[in-house]
């Protein structure tokens, strides 16, 4: 039998060209050119709307504030060490036995009070015995005054005496009376020693812990103390700030009193609040700084006697500041700035002039005005022109409230209005 045109001998159908194409797989070929039309109508399409989708800058996410006028203090900072206003290390003027002690350790003593007591036995017999003698000498001069003036009416009246008689018995009055005075010197000085037998506090302060225990000798020539006296109320604090600060620091003490804050090691928590006293008349070389002194009324002995602490002078309140907070300073080779957002949610960047930085807030001279909303986070995916959108931050529902700051704890500044958290 004769083939049929495209048909092999054996059952195969010859594609187009002399192909040949199995018999089982005859029913693919329209779809197989169904898909081919699709994937060539798909990379024909139009490119545009993709590629403009990807030409659309996204919105990047930040964090602003805005700038807010207020009255903004002005402190300069140093470190310094609270030193007793005054610190007596309390000695025996006599020798004895240490008899009585009236005080405990670590009590707080008034000026006057009596503190120890040396055995005053032995200087109560010299004060007699130099009564004794004052008593004798005294006799004495008496009949001797008594002698120099029947001497005298002798000489005058009958010259039974001679003049040299009269001299000596007058030279004799006088030995004796030499004799009186030194007797009352002898008798004020066992006073004295009775006085210094006692020992009172010389000022109002702390005692220290005790260093001489009641039984024992003690001597005038002792190095050792019975007991040291701290003043702590007042109580003062020695600083040093940079040697340029000075003049400032001079001429505003000129026009006022200046307050002195003392806080912790940890720069956070307020210790005491005091005034400025005076600034050391030298500079440390070797440092450069200047040494100031400070006085606190310590009236709830927060400062301790060679305590560290953190000193904040403050200077002036500068009134009417532009305030913004320190995050949002961005520093470059052309100077400080900081990006504004815009209302329609783009950003422009300003250059500004800072009078200081302190507590995280920025004391803005110029470049930024009042009302203006400044950037605080996410400046650094930001240029002129970029689209931004605010981020918004809410408290946690279950979130607990913190508690109210207590009277020791540093000054907080007034919150910036419109800020919100990363």
């Amino acid at each position: 039998m004769r083939a049929k045109p495209g048909v092999s001998a054996s059952g195969r159908q010859e594609a187009k060209g002399g192909f040949p194409v199995p018999a089982p797989f005859r029913f693919l070929l329209p779809f197989s050119v169904l898909f081919c039309l699709m994937l060539v109508s798909c990379a024909g399409g139009d490119p545009k709307p993709g590629a403009a989708r990807a030409n659309v800058a996204q919105p990047v996410p930040v964090s602003v504030s805005t700038a807010e006028r207020r009255d903004m203090p002005y402190y300069l900072t140093g470190l310094g060490s609270v030193s007793a206003f005054y610190t007596d290390s309390i000695k025996t003027r006599v020798d004895g036995e240490l008899v009585q002690v009236n005080f405990k350790e670590g009590q707080f003593v008034n000026k006057g009070d009596l503190l120890v007591v040396i055995d005053p036995r032995p200087y109560q017999v010299a004060l007699e015995q130099a009564q004794a003698q004052l008593f004798k000498d005294q006799a004495s001069m008496r009949d001797a005054k008594l002698n120099y003036e029947r001497y005298k009416g002798l000489l005058q009246n009958s010259g039974a005496m001679s003049q040299q008689q009269v001299d000596t018995q007058g030279s004799l009055v006088d030995q004796l009376e030499g004799a009186v005075r030194t007797d009352q010197a002898a008798i004020d000085s066992a006073k004295l020693n009775l006085v210094y037998c006692h020992i009172t506090s010389p000022i109002s302060g702390r005692v220290g812990l005790r260093l001489v225990d009641p039984g024992n000798i003690v001597h005038a020539t002792d190095t050792n103390p019975l007991l040291v006296i701290t003043q702590l109320q007042p109580i003062a604090v020695l600083f040093t700030l940079p040697e340029d600060q000075l003049p400032t620091v001079a001429q505003h003490m000129a026009k006022s009193t200046l307050q002195v804050d003392a806080y912790s090691r940890d720069d956070q928590t307020k210790l005491a609040t005091g005034t400025l006293l005076t600034i050391d008349n030298q500079i440390d070389q070797t440092t450069g700084t200047g040494r100031l002194k400070s006085v606190f009324d310590n009236k709830e002995n927060a400062l301790w006697p060679n305590q560290f602490v953190n000193v904040h002078l403050l200077l002036e309140i500068r009134k009417n500041s532009t305030v913004i907070p320190a995050a949002a300073i961005q520093r470059g080779p052309q100077g400080t700035y900081v990006f504004v957002a815009k209302p329609d949610h783009t950003t422009e960047i300003k250059p500004v002039t800072i009078a200081f930085i302190q507590d995280n807030l920025a004391n803005i001279a110029s470049g930024v005005a009042p009302g203006d909303v400044v950037i605080t986070d996410g400046q650094d995916k930001l240029q002129e022109g970029s689209p931004i959108q605010v981020r918004t931050s809410a408290a946690p529902a279950n979130q607990t409230p913190q508690p109210a700051a207590t009277s020791n704890s540093p000054p907080t500044q007034k919150p910036i209005s419109g800020s919100s958290g990363k």
